[in-house]
């Protein structure tokens, strides 16, 4: 009789972060950089609640949505309301609902219009609350992807900041696909150097490693926690 090996379990979310965050740490420390400057952002759009409880429950605070309805209806049940976290809106904003964006999220990290930045400046003064937020670059010049052309970023930054009164943190830009990712992580943070932000948000599961190398300090990792899915 022949005898078959046992499968073996695939890794629950908790060993998948303990993971995630060992190799943030392994990648920082080859490149000199003390590990806690490096934020992991789990992104959970998509996920249901069991999966969002069960990596909450392993420690991880700071999330990721990509939708303002799909966050107020995870975050704003009962079942979070216990959970103390920081919520980032990592995907395209429309400038009608900048209000419910500010009201849930403690950062939005994709202004890349003056259309939204008047409209976040608007609702930030009704809210009373200051707008945090990061400039989307389209390094790539992706005519299909949203963000500010590198070419127009350091104009941008200026009036977000002057003209809109926002607080401006740091750059977010998400490489082309089919494109070395490192030359992208490049010109994000040399932009981010000239105009005194220290905020890089960069790298998804397939090249955060590489983001770090070149001075990302939020890492948006998906995959790597919830196993395959279409997009990060």
């Amino acid at each position: 009789m022949s005898s078959s090996s046992p499968v073996s379990a695939p890794p629950s979310i908790a060993q998948r972060l303990d993971e995630a965050r060992a190799r943030i740490e392994a990648a920082a420390r080859d490149c000199g950089r003390d590990p806690a400057a490096v934020t992991l952002v789990a992104v959970t759009k998509t996920q249901p609640w069991g999966r969002v409880k069960a990596i909450l429950d392993a420690g991880q605070a700071v999330f990721g949505e990509n939708r303002v309805q799909e966050a107020d209806s995870r975050w704003g049940a009962p079942e979070a309301a216990a959970h103390a976290v920081e919520l980032r809106l990592i995907g395209p904003l429309q400038s009608n609902k900048a209000e419910a964006a500010l009201a849930r999220f403690d950062i939005i990290e994709t202004l890349d219009r003056d259309r939204l930045a008047e409209a976040l400046a608007r609702a930030g003064d009704k809210l009373g609350k200051r707008p945090r937020v990061l400039i989307q670059v389209n390094t790539g010049e992706e005519p299909q992807k949203a963000g500010i052309a590198p070419r127009d970023a350091d104009a941008f930054i200026a009036r977000a900041q002057e003209v809109h009164g926002l607080v401006v943190e740091g750059l977010m830009a998400i490489p082309p696909v089919e494109e070395a990712a490192g030359p992208h992580f490049a010109l994000l943070a040399k932009i981010a150097r000239r105009n005194d932000l220290e905020v890089l948000s960069m790298g998804m599961s397939g090249d955060f490693e590489t983001a770090i190398r070149f001075g990302a300090t939020h890492v948006r990792l998906g995959t790597a926690l919830f196993g395959p899915r279409d997009t990060d």
